[in-house]
Formats: C-alpha cells, structure tokens, sequence
C-alpha cells in the first residue's frame, strides 16, 4: 500500500491544472504543481491519520513521508538529533536554503471515526489525528515537491528543505532539532497549522516547561500498619494542593496544568512511588523560569512535609514565536491569491451535524481569509515548538481552517473532521500558501534581506540558547501526551 501511495504521488506530479495567471512562471509551475498532487495528498493524509501514531512513535508515518521524498530525489538524513522518527529530507543546492516543517504525530485517547458523532474506529484506535497533523505533514510535503518542480523547469537557485519534525504534541521534536544545530544554516522557514479559521499567525503564544516530579516514599500495610510507610501520593497531592493555591498571585497570562501518570497500585498500599506531571506557561521565558522555581520549591517543601525523597526533571521548554513581518505579508498575499478552502454543502453539512452534536452553534466550516493585522494580536492559546526555530531563522506560518467552528481543539470532534476531504481541502490551500512563499524567498532577494534583518533586530544578534539542558538527550520512548 505505501508503495502504491509513493508511485501515484509521484504520477501525480505529470498530470494538468488551470494556470494561475497573476502569478509569475515559477510561481505558477509551483500552483499548478499543488493541484496536480492534490488527490495524493489526500491519499497520504488519509494514510497518516489512520496510522495515528502517537509522539516519537511514528516510525509508519515517517517512512511513508520519507519513501515519498526519496523517491523524488531529496536526500533524506533519518534519525536525526537522536530520534528515530526526526529526519531532514534536501533537494537543491547553495543558498538560499528555504526550510518547510512538517509535523506527524498523533494524540492519545482521542480517536474517533470520521462522523459527525462520537464512535469508536473500526480497528478500535484510540489514538487520533486531534491536532490535524496528518494535514501538516501531506500538505508540507506537496509543499517541498512543488516547490521542487518549479526549481526544475525553471532553473532557481538555492535548496529546499523538509524537516520532519516528531513528537510536536509534547514540544520534544523541534526543541532536540534545534538544540543539535539543525536549524542554524537555514535563510528562511515556512510553517502551518490545521485550525477552525484560515488566517496567519500573528500572535507568539506562550513560552512553556513541560516537566515532571516523582517522589519515593515507603510502602506499608495501609491498614495493617500505615505509620511504617511514607506515602509518594501524599506527596503529589500536597504539591498540587499548594500549587493550585499559587494560582491566586501568579499574572492572568500564567497557565498551569497537571496530570498525575502514577498515584500508586492498590489502596491497602501505602504508594511508595507517585508521579506527578506539569506545563507551566507564560508570555515569556523569564516568567515561566521564575514560576518553573516557584514551583520546585513547592514540590521540595512536600517532600519534606511527607518525609519523602522526590526527583524533578525537566523534558523540554519552549519561547514565545518570534513573529517576522515581511515574511508574514508575503505569506498573506499568496494566502490572498490561493483563497480559503471551497467547503461543499455537503461538508458544511458534516459540520453542521457535528456542532449539532456537541450542542454548539451550527454555521458549518468557516470560509473567511482573516486580515492581517497591523501589530501582533494579543497572546491566546498554547504552546509550540516552532517557537525554537523562529529564535535561529526568521519564520512565518499560515493557519488554514480543517475543522467546524467552535469544535474544541486536541478532541475526538477534530479527529473527526481531520479524516474528511474537507479537512484535505485545507492542507491543499496550506500547501500552495507555503510553496508560493518558498518560491518568493528563493526569488526575492529584497524579502529575505528584510526578513533577516528585521530578525536580528529582534533578536540583537544574540545566539540561541535552547531551554533544555546541552548534555540532555531527547526522552525516548515519549514521556508525554500533549504540550502545544
């Protein structure tokens, strides 16, 4: 099956489509490129949303993308930064190298069919395509091929470069990526998100640490003779209890969440091991470190209280996006010239059925071009990883919508319309947005010089510095079920 999907997208590639006669030669081999692959790019999106694997387990999605590219003629690097599902697939030479990012993998526990309902898959996966990254990958990689053609027919210079980046849903892949230097030689990066509304990203979302604390007690007969014990989960309770007191004097920006992974076995045990598991968020990385400390205090203060030991380890951190100007126009113009997803009745309907469902209202899939606003718009969301590459390169993103308004995001609901044409519909508007942009970056050597520069301004030239520790090796197998 994988090989017959890599041949057809590649078939693909010979086939005709209506010219786009605004545009310039290149930047029309590359439109006409986009809709030639578009069935195989809703052939690849199906195959990656019904693998849905789950963050640094995607080894079927991967291969698929990479057989994909290989096949065209990229180089691939497999295994890239010490994660087996990272890669970094090349085709061209010398500069500029224009980097295109690709997302993959899936989140646990909410799977779903692709009806306007709640029902299990056929095959009983659990895990689902949430977060629309099965959209990403296949739209950046038709992306990549064709901006490819274009280079080819029409002789452009430079090199384009997919980066498959795993293991998003817990901001592991891109921060390990650019901590090994990956990033570094980059002129430009492109990016895009699946959403509810098709617009740029002009907002930084929150910086972020993503860690976890366990705590070792003493197990005991928790009837028998429970003073013998020491209990871990008392420990992460008090911690949580404490935690969620700070709450009141941390700013309105803060976030901070929980899971307890492992409270203990059985309740005539005393758990002699606890685990407790945080994201603490804020619009800087300043302000999370000072919460991030805040908050090892607390869980050294519960250790004590408990006559525990506890251990804290932090998996990954993240900055805010460092939003590029010139870039982001450039990329509301192409997005302006491609247009918003053309949602059928039919599908409008879906979406209609599926708000119904949820009790929301039903105006089906939303099918406005957002304007780009004059200054960023204010922080709203969560957290990414592209962040760490917009701190080594100046980088731009485009969000396009995949799913009915209103659905609530990381859900069975979004799983839902992720493995619908009409979700396709919006990698395919994603994919020409991105490759028309990649295009102008090769092209326009004035965009990319105010790109670069307005990128230093922001930045003063300082080095990046990746929030993890530089001896710390990526958490294999995944720790985490969810970060952005």
């Amino acid at each position: 099956m994988k090989r017959t999907l890599v041949a057809a997208f590649l078939i693909a590639l010979g086939s005709s489509a209506a010219p786009a006669q605004e545009l310039s030669a290149p930047k029309r081999a590359a439109f006409e490129a986009v809709e030639r692959l578009e069935p195989r790019i809703h052939d690849v999106s199906m195959s990656l949303w019904s693998m849905a694997e789950v963050a640094l387990e995607e080894d079927e999605s991967a291969n698929l993308l990479i057989e994909i590219l290989e096949e065209e003629g990229f180089s691939v690097e497999q295994g890239v930064a010490g994660m087996p599902t990272a890669f970094v697939a090349s085709y061209g030479s010398g500069e500029p190298v224009i980097g295109i990012l690709a997302e993959y993998d899936a989140l646990p526990g909410v799977g779903n069919a692709a009806v306007p309902r709640r029902q299990v898959r056929d095959d009983a996966v659990t895990s689902g395509h949430g977060c629309g990254h099965n959209l990403f990958a296949a739209g950046s990689v038709g992306a990549a091929l064709a901006v490819k053609h274009a280079s080819e027919e029409h002789g452009l210079s430079g090199t384009i470069r997919l980066y498959g980046t795993p293991a998003e849903e817990t901001l592991v892949g891109k921060v390990y990526m650019a901590k090994a230097g990956l990033f570094d030689d980059l002129d430009a990066a492109l990016e895009w998100h699946p959403t509810t509304e098709t617009q740029l990203r002009n907002q930084p979302g929150r910086a972020m640490n993503n860690f976890e604390v366990e705590f070792f007690g003493q197990a005991a007969h928790g009837s028998s003779d429970p003073w013998n014990g020491r209990s871990a989960l008392d420990a992460v309770e008090l911690m949580n209890h404490a935690v969620n007191m700070m709450r009141e004097h941390v700013m309105p920006t803060t976030r901070i969440h929980y899971v307890i992974p492992n409270g203990g076995e059985a309740p005539n045990v005393v758990p002699e091991y606890a685990k407790v598991w945080y994201f603490v968020r804020d619009v800087d990385r300043e302000s999370v470190e000072k919460w991030y400390s805040w908050m090892l205090d607390i869980a050294e203060a519960s250790a004590q209280a408990t006559r525990t030991e506890h251990e804290a380890f932090l998996i990954t951190g993240v900055h805010p996006v460092r939003l590029n100007r010139p870039m982001l126009e450039a990329m509301q113009e192409n997005l302006e010239i491609v247009g918003p997803p053309p949602f059928t009745e039919e599908e409008h309907q879906f979406a209609r059925d599926l708000q119904g469902f949820l009790d929301i209202e039903q105006t089906g899939y939303d099918t406005e071009i957002k304007p780009l606003a004059d200054e960023p718009e204010p922080v709203s969301g969560g957290s990414t990883d592209v962040a760490e590459v917009s701190h080594i390169v100046p980088t731009a993103g485009v969000r396009v919508a995949t799913a009915a308004r209103g659905v609530p995001w990381h859900s069975w609901a979004s799983t839902a319309c992720h493995g619908t044409d009409a979700g396709v519909k919006g990698a395919v508007v994603a994919a020409k947005t991105l490759a028309l942009t990649a295009v102008d970056l090769l092209m326009d050597a004035d965009l990319l010089e105010a790109a670069q520069a307005e990128f230093l301004e922001q930045g003063g030239g300082r080095p990046y510095v990746s929030p993890v520790p530089a001896d710390q090796d990526p958490p294999l197998p995944s720790t985490a079920a969810s970060g952005s």
